[in-house]
């Protein structure tokens, strides 16, 4: 997500929250100075617990709030525990906490003297179980006004042309307080995401914990969905309820954790190691993306942390030996700096955001052979880069499209298909770069020549074919044997050798880079070191177009 080299940190303590209903509540802030006070919806709030904060301040200078009795260590008035989020305080908050813990607080219930663990005498709630004061502490479910303020939210920033970044962790209905109005009205949630999408807006979603149902709409209705390790839940039905509706038992991990879903499901696209990691790979997805007009000149920029001479060594003239094509954008991009998208999921095939000499640019490019997570990874990448006006570099090193009789089940037509459909009709500027091998359909889905980009190139050692000679030459052999067989006129090996290495020959001569490059199947072979200063300059001859606003005419201009 930042340096390529550069290593995660260890993920968070395993928080334990009380799971009623299936929904998981957290340590949470009482709402101040409600005693008594009938809410519009009719619902009673209690009295705020009242204690001052005192302020810790860290060592990178943000101020966490604690309580006075916890003696230096954070309060437990979050689910943000250890390396709190800058957005949640900002200089000294002057609220005053209570701490609930799990054990304590169940959805419905109220909550007693005992349950107060920081405050006076004074300030503790007083109430009967009868008609004790309702703490309406919902786990992030839908509430009447809380569906306002989203909504108001979602209005501006389709009004004002804003990007809408949200930070997701529901239970979705609040099912003992249920209201069918509140069920319709909240689709307009999903419609408005999707509206925002369609409008250029990039929606990015952090998902730090348990949300379900409209939760995990909230979430898929995302262009760039960010989970956090061991803490983010999305599911459509948590176990309770799957175990209610269809008898099946499963952990909520296996459900919907983010290990799941940003290997398996493709849901996630970025996993973070806690909340605060969470938060900067939503802010570096932001920056990356020049999802409003560009600048007419480019941002400054850092030169690659790696030199270009070692590009003459990482690409191999064998095409079967495997490559991390990451060590070749790291030597050719700002600061080495690589923003991979879904690195989890479909692993062979990487799509990421970078800069170069200060451009916005997504690029993919393959580490093996296109799968069905693979190219509905990379389909997805394409249309969103087409929403933030972000040119593609496809850096071709692949054999194709996987076959087999799993792959064909798993729908690799129909999903190699959805990938060809979106590169066919990306808006905005196309350059491709054969890398290594370009072969079958694989030429199509990473925009070969036939899909006209809108520059070509080759490094040395790339070689273009429907398939390669030896798969070529045994595939004949196959078929001449079996067509032998049938007539039972077997066919002499002799013969047969021959026969492959003459297809051999055939294919090996027409892939070669300095063989197509002359039937003008590209714009030039590079030198793979001149590879930064061949994309900027192009890039800047993209930008420039792009701002370019030539008189159109209904005819050419006629000379007398």
């Amino acid at each position: 997500m930042c340096h390529l080299a550069q290593q995660a940190t260890d993920p968070p303590p395993e928080l334990h929250f009380g799971e009623p209903l299936g929904v998981r509540l957290h340590r949470v802030p009482v709402p101040a100075g409600l005693q008594g006070a009938t809410h519009p919806a009719g619902h009673r709030l209690h009295r705020r617990l009242l204690h001052e904060h005192t302020v810790d301040t860290l060592h990178d200078g943000i101020q966490i709030p604690t309580c006075p009795e916890s003696h230096g260590r954070h309060s437990p008035r979050t689910g943000f525990q250890g390396r709190d989020p800058e957005v949640l305080v900002t200089g000294r908050d002057q609220r005053r906490c209570v701490g609930v813990g799990p054990a304590q607080l169940r959805l419905g219930e109220v909550l007693r003297e005992d349950d107060a663990v920081a405050g006076t005498d004074d300030d503790r709630v007083t109430s009967d179980r009868a008609g004790g004061h309702e703490l309406l502490l919902d786990a992030g479910a839908l509430q009447p006004y809380g569906l306002d303020k989203t909504l108001r939210v979602q209005e501006l920033a389709l009004e004002n042309k804003l990007p809408y970044v949200q930070l997701v962790e529901s239970a979705g209905a609040n099912l003992l307080r249920y209201r069918v109005e509140d069920f319709v009205r909240g689709g307009n949630i999903f419609r408005n995401l999707a509206r925002l999408s369609a409008a250029g807006l990039p929606v990015v979603t952090v998902t730090h914990g348990s949300s379900t149902a409209g939760g995990a709409y909230q979430t898929g209705l995302s262009d760039y969905i960010v989970m956090v390790r061991g803490r983010t839940r999305a599911f459509l039905a948590g176990p309770p309820l799957l175990k209610a509706a269809t008898g099946e038992i499963a952990t909520e991990e296996e459900l919907g954790g983010a290990e799941m879903h940003t290997q398996v499901s493709g849901l996630g696209d970025y996993l973070a190691e806690d909340d605060r990691d969470a938060l900067r790979i939503a802010r570096e997805i932001m920056a990356k993306l020049p999802w409003d007009r560009p600048s007419p000149e480019p941002a400054a920029f850092k030169p690659p942390r790696y030199d270009a001479e070692e590009l003459l060594g990482i690409m191999p003239m064998d095409h079967k030996r495997p490559v991390d094509m990451r060590q070749a954008i790291a030597r050719f991009i700002d600061d080495s700096d690589f923003t991979e998208f879904g690195a989890n999921y479909g692993p062979a095939t990487v799509c990421g955001h970078a800069r170069i000499q200060g451009q916005a640019i997504g690029i993919i490019t393959n580490n093996g052979p296109l799968d069905v997570p693979g190219a509905n990874k990379a389909t997805h990448f394409i249309q969103a880069c087409c929403q933030s006006r972000t040119p593609i570099l496809y850096m071709n090193n692949t054999t194709g499209y996987m076959v087999g009789r799993a792959y064909e089940e798993a729908g690799m037509i129909k999903h190699g298909s959805k990938m060809i459909q979106a590169v066919t009709s990306a808006t905005v500027p196309q350059i491709t770069l054969y890398c290594g091998a370009s072969f079958g359909a694989g030429n199509y889905g990473m925009c070969g020549r036939g899909f006209h980009p809108r520059f070509c190139f080759s490094w040395p050692n790339a070689k273009t074919a429907v398939m390669g000679g030896e798969q070529a030459a045994e595939t004949m052999a196959i078929v001449t044997e079996a067509a032998a067989a049938r007539r039972g006129k077997p066919i002499e090996k002799e013969k047969l050798d021959a026969m492959k290495a003459q297809i051999t020959g055939v294919f090996d001569s027409q892939m070669d880079v300095f063989s197509t490059s002359a039937r003008v199947l590209d714009d030039g072979v590079i030198d793979p070191r001149d590879t930064r200063t061949v994309l900027s300059e192009v890039l800047s001859i993209c930008r420039e177009a792009e701002a370019r606003t030539p008189q159109r005419m209904q005819f050419s201009v006629a000379r007398p």
